[in-house]
């Protein structure tokens, strides 16, 4: 039997404020002619459908015509909800899809029955376990304990015990959302630590002959039968080397596995470009990267002005701007904030603050009165409202001992 791995769709998401529609509705044609050139028994859709639980519009229409592009195909399609969808809503109708061809596996006391597939070889169990969040599932799923790994488990023990009910030439496959041992996270997925583990170990999944995984975006091989897919689209600069990709799957008849990646389309590339801003304008190697989607990291010891302006005119779509500049050589051993404060007025402490984010330019003679005009008419409210006296440096003081070791700044 001949399967499609795919996940982390995350219909209805962009790209650092660059709508990414067009590039999804891409990929979905793309998924659609890949599953018509493969002869593909059954897709297999691991996972964050839509990227949060009340997606737009124009998402939900995008998704609407996948499925109705996948049932005139007539190829099964198996999806399990992800943690960015809301399971209740994404499951809405699933029992008249089913008679389309389209499995929606959204709500976790389902996990032990399996949308059943068949080839010349027999049965092919597939197990949707949607993703469990333990705080909510693992009295219901008779967990013995509250993490991921033990709602998981239990999850597990549902699918291997409707497996041992049928006959022993099934062939088993589980889809499933979840941080997995092994796998190299990235900056887009979102966050899933319970009581600090989100991760779990691969041998959960013993028992099965392929585990489809999603949640982490690159593309990764765990074992010979537990995979992950990855996104079809990058959604942060982190996943600016991964290959986008699904899995196609081959079960024969014992159950061993095959696998092969298909590339998906790639809209546009991302770069990282490191860099002070005459580097950057003018270094020839850069000129690989001008049509990609830029982020910019400048490294001059003082901010330049209106660099995202100069920047965007050799690299039009440039979407992200970061400044970190070069040690200097002259920075002093690190001292608490609070001793740095020590025996300084207010006045020093604004100049001070204004001379560190802009690295090496302090304040001028018109900016260093501003200041002292801001914070008299500070003190004079104080005063106003019946307010004690405040120590020098007591102004905009946070009370946390520490600072940031530089400013950033994005568009």
């Amino acid at each position: 039997m001949r399967l499609l791995h795919t996940s982390d769709w995350h219909l209805g998401r962009s790209f650092h404020r660059v709508s990414l529609l067009d590039a999804q509705r891409d990929f979905l044609g793309h998924l659609l002619r890949t599953v018509e050139e493969e002869q593909v028994d059954a897709v297999l859709v691991a996972g964050d459908v839509y990227d949060r639980a009340v997606p737009p519009l124009a998402a939900v229409s995008l998704f609407d015509e996948a499925l109705h592009r996948l049932a005139r195909l007539g190829v099964p399609t198996v999806m399990i909800s992800g943690n960015h969808d809301s399971a209740r809503r994404l499951g809405v109708g699933s029992g008249l899809m089913e008679h389309a061809g389209v499995h929606l596996r959204t709500d976790p006391e389902g996990c032990g029955t399996p949308v059943l597939l068949s080839d010349a070889h027999g049965d092919v169990a597939c197990y949707g376990l949607p993703y469990l969040e333990p705080g909510l599932v693992s009295a219901s799923l008779g967990a013995e304990g509250s993490g991921h790994t033990a709602v998981l488990r239990a999850a597990m023990d549902r699918v291997r015990a409707d497996l041992a009910s049928r006959p022993a030439t099934t062939r088993a496959v589980v889809l499933a959302h979840a941080f997995v041992h092994g796998g190299e996270s990235s900056d887009s997925e979102r966050d899933i630590t319970v009581g600090g583990v989100a991760s779990v170990p691969a041998s959960v999944f013993d028992g099965v002959h392929y585990a489809a995984l999603g949640h982490l975006h690159g593309c990764q091989t765990i074992s010979e039968r537990v995979r992950y897919s990855g996104s079809p689209l990058a959604y942060s600069f982190s996943e600016a080397a991964h290959r986008k990709s699904m899995w196609i799957i081959d079960l024969d008849a014992e159950g061993e596995v095959g696998a092969r990646r298909i590339d998906c389309p790639v809209p546009r590339p991302l770069a990282r470009l490191r860099g002070s801003l005459e580097e950057l304008l003018h270094e020839p190697a850069h000129a690989a990267h001008e049509e990609a989607w830029v982020e910019a990291t400048l490294t001059d010891a003082t901010r330049p002005h209106g660099p995202m302006a100069l920047l965007s005119e050799r690299f039009p779509h440039i979407v992200s701007l970061v400044f970190d500049p070069e040690p200097t050589g002259e920075s002093e051993p690190e001292v608490s904030y609070a001793r740095r404060l020590k025996g300084r007025s207010d006045q020093e402490i604004a100049e001070d603050f204004v001379g560190h984010v802009r690295t090496g330019r302090a304040a001028d003679s018109g900016e260093r009165r501003m200041l002292g005009e801001a914070l008299e008419a500070a003190r004079a409210e104080d005063m106003a409202d019946g307010a004690t006296d405040r120590a020098p440096g007591e102004y905009g003081r946070s009370g946390a001992e520490g600072s940031p070791e530089r400013a950033e700044v994005r568009r």
